[in-house]
């Protein structure tokens, strides 16, 4: 049996998070009062084990009495039963958490006329602080808009059955903002950098005549071999841990040439592994 318990700030996708596993065949609840869980685990779910294979529960701050500090006892409870749990977190910056809410003029959870949406803002992140360290998978959606983070829930919730680990090589610009559900991150504004070159400037790490400038570089093929040793010798110490994700980041100063023909490598390099797959760039959308 598989659980998914998708959490984090107000704002930042659960919605989208959930109706995207509900088109995936689970069972999604939204905002089951924290203190229900076990008991929905224990008297719902091992009871009718067909209906409830599949099964995705939204938690969120509206869970206002204190219960959340108990949230890693119930997650042992859980797996405890022979069900496979894994949490998954959604954040993303308070700027970007305003914008959205100024644009849908929706109300914050936790406002009310004492309350201004900032303070809001920073006491439900405080509230899920508990959920948020034991995490499985942390995602980020400052700078992934509706189709994007679909197309990645997609991705990562298809592989989460598997028992192996799902790697996720991710490129990013630095001038964009560091992505912060990274676990490994490597910066290549030390290479040479196809932008100076104006007849590449145009074009991206996935053309072939910005494959060929890179792989002609020294620098380029020592820094991915040294990335590709690094993250071949240490995955496997995350996964003996119980960790189903890890994330890559590989980032240069615009995200658009050297960033991603080293996750592109990287991803090539690792098709044949144990591990499940995901390649995302985040500056090419």
């Amino acid at each position: 049996m598989k659980l998914i318990i998708v959490s984090g700030l107000s704002g930042a996708g659960k919605s989208i998070a959930l109706n995207t596993l509900e088109d995936c065949g689970y069972f999604c609840i939204d905002n089951l009062p924290f203190i229900l869980v076990e008991d929905f685990v224990r008297h719902v779910m091992l009871e009718d084990k067909i209906t409830y294979e599949k099964t995705a529960i939204g938690i969120d701050a509206r869970n206002q009495t204190g219960k959340l500090i108990g949230f890693g006892e119930s997650l042992n409870f859980i797996r405890a039963q022979g069900i496979q749990c894994d949490v998954l977190y959604m954040q993303a910056e308070e700027k970007i958490l305003l914008k959205r809410y100024s644009e849908t003029r929706r109300r914050h959870p936790l406002t009310d006329h004492e309350l201004p949406l900032v303070e809001a803002l920073r006491k439900e992140k405080d509230i899920l602080r508990p959920v948020a360290k034991c995490a499985d998978v942390i995602l980020d959606t400052t700078h992934t808009h509706y189709h994007q983070l679909r197309e990645l829930l997609k991705q990562q919730m298809g592989e989460a059955g598997q028992r192996q680990m799902v790697i996720q090589f991710l490129s990013f610009g630095f001038k964009h903002g560091i992505p912060l559900e990274t676990d490994f991150m490597f910066d290549v504004r030390c290479l040479p950098n196809p932008y100076w070159v104006s007849e590449l400037r145009g074009q991206t790490g996935r053309d072939q005549p910005v494959m060929d400038f890179l792989q002609a570089e020294i620098q380029v093929k020592e820094y991915l071999d040294d990335i590709y040793q690094m993250v071949k010798k240490w995955a496997p110490r995350f996964e003996s841990e119980n960790r189903s994700y890890l994330t890559v980041a590989v980032g240069c100063t615009g995200g658009q040439h050297r960033s991603v023909y080293l996750v592109d490598s990287l991803a090539k390099r690792f098709q044949n592994s144990d591990h499940n797959i995901i390649v995302r760039h985040r500056e090419l959308h």
